[in-house]
């Protein structure tokens, strides 16, 4: 079908889609950045940035190396991961890529020319044509709002990624720095366990000891022999888990510090209302899930149209030259085709749009509904965490002191013997060592809870307090 008058309004609608695609919105590594530093700021401590040309490398470069000159403390770790892991670098660069094809899906798709030159007798006929989906232009505005859900969702991902990122490192520190400490502790307990065995054995070689009690002795050292070696190996394991998790090359490892001991505990726990009001705030996992849910939504009332039928307009102009009579003559016009919904009535994809929509409500209810409990699990762990190695610092490690004070000064009264004074070293040893794993557990259950806040939950269990064992003196 064509006309001779209306081929200027096909002109104006493909310029008024040339002016709306104009304004079609477009993502950068800076939006990203800017969209992970202020979700971020308070959680992380740091900002992110996508290292593109050699000046951001070097910068890079110069950042790592400053924070590596001295012991790395947490939050240190955490601003040495955001600027020199490589696998943070992964995390933005395929953010921009999603944050880009979520923008290319609101964009209509590129009109198409066509040229044709045909040849009859003496007469030569050019034909033009200038084509693209009406059905596309009209709908534009919603898949323009279906693409800016889509942008959100991935940058909302791309936060909950990098928190990810965050926690694992703040979790690697604690474990790295734990296990240094409890090595420590190990050392002395081998150390103790040495010299018993050692002197039970001079003892029992002038009769002063059977064979079972040096025995004992002997196993005691046995495992403390093991303990130590497993304690090394942990602080190898723990160490480079810690060095993955920052991404460092191995000159870079070798230059890594870490400090002595864990930090102490703060003086007041969080308060449940103080964690909530933050939650509210801020959670992650529930703005992605209602974001998806109302990119479903939208998506869905796109689907109704373009499952049933597509429309597609075209303009025309031919031009006729007869080479005979020297004259030449144009037409032009336009047409519209539209697809015939004989076989297919998109029954089944607005079916799949429908299950799409509905899952995503459902996941969003879950998402709230778990959100809350995960959350009281997280901070149930923290206080717990907090009170046992509270009450290890207040109670057990000065119990254990005074009775140490008390077994010195009866040793030097002749009424306990070297064994008896050994042992008790050893569960003073112990007790400490039991401070420390409530401590690293503490610090743990602390860095899980800032995850949970922000949304971002990850595991909370406890487990009992580590200790060697101190029953050897039972038989003296």
């Amino acid at each position: 079908m064509t006309t001779r008058r209306t081929f200027p309004i096909a002109l104006a609608l493909s310029a008024a889609a040339l002016l709306v695609l104009a304004g079609c919105a477009s993502v950068s590594p800076r939006q990203n950045q800017d969209q992970v530093n202020q979700e971020l700021g308070a959680f992380a401590g740091d900002r992110v940035l996508l290292a593109r040309t050699r000046e951001d490398r070097d910068a890079r470069a110069q950042a790592v190396q400053k924070l590596l000159a001295a012991p790395l403390a947490q939050p240190a770790a955490v601003q040495l991961a955001l600027a020199g892991s490589p696998s943070v670098q992964a995390l933005l660069a395929q953010g921009w890529a999603d944050t880009a094809a979520a923008a290319q899906s609101g964009r209509m798709p590129n009109p198409i020319f066509s040229f044709g030159r045909l040849v009859s007798g003496d007469g030569l006929e050019l034909d033009r044509s200038l084509s693209f989906g009406l059905l596309d232009l009209l709908l534009l505005p919603t898949r323009q709002g279906v693409a800016t859900r889509r942008i959100e969702q991935a940058r909302l991902r791309l936060s909950a990624d990098v928190v990810g990122q965050v926690t694992r490192v703040r979790l690697a520190w604690v474990r790295a720095v734990a296990a240094r400490q409890a090595l420590g502790y190990a050392r002395q307990v081998y150390g103790s366990a040495e010299a018993a065995a050692e002197l039970a054995r001079r003892m029992q070689g002038v009769g002063n000891f059977n064979r079972l009690e040096r025995a004992r002795e002997q196993a005691f050292y046995a495992d403390a022999a093991t303990r130590l070696a497993l304690a090394r190996h942990q602080v190898i394991a723990s160490r480079e888990e810690l060095v993955r998790e920052l991404g460092l090359s191995e000159i870079q490892a070798q230059e890594l510090k870490l400090p002595e001991r864990l930090p102490d505990l703060p003086g007041q726990p969080l308060e449940p209302q103080a964690v909530a009001a933050l939650a509210t705030r801020a959670r992650l996992d529930i703005r992605l899930a209602q974001s998806a849910l109302e990119s479903a939504a939208r998506a869905q009332g796109l689907t109704d149209v373009s499952s049933f039928t597509d429309i597609e307009l075209t303009g025309h102009r031919n031009t006729v030259f007869d080479a005979v009579s020297g004259t030449r003559s144009s037409s032009h016009g336009w047409e519209v085709a539209v697809r015939l919904p004989v076989f297919d009535w998109g029954g089944m994809q607005r079916d799949a749009m429908d299950a799409r929509t509905l899952a995503a409500a459902h996941r969003f209810e879950a998402t709230v509904r778990d959100a809350g409990s995960t959350l009281r699990e997280s901070y149930s762990a923290y206080r717990t965490a907090y009170d046992v190695a509270r009450h290890y610092h207040d109670e057990v490690v000065p119990l254990r002191q005074r009775i140490s004070e008390e077994n010195q000064l009866r040793y030097n009264g002749m009424l306990i013997g070297t064994f008896e004074l050994l042992a008790d070293a050893r569960d003073q040893v112990s007790a400490v060592a039991g401070a420390v794993d409530a401590l690293r557990q503490f610090w743990l259950a602390d860095a899980a809870l800032r995850a949970s806040v922000i949304g971002r939950p990850v595991d909370t269990s406890l487990s009992a307090m580590s200790s060697a064992p101190g029953g050897v003196d039972a038989g003296h």
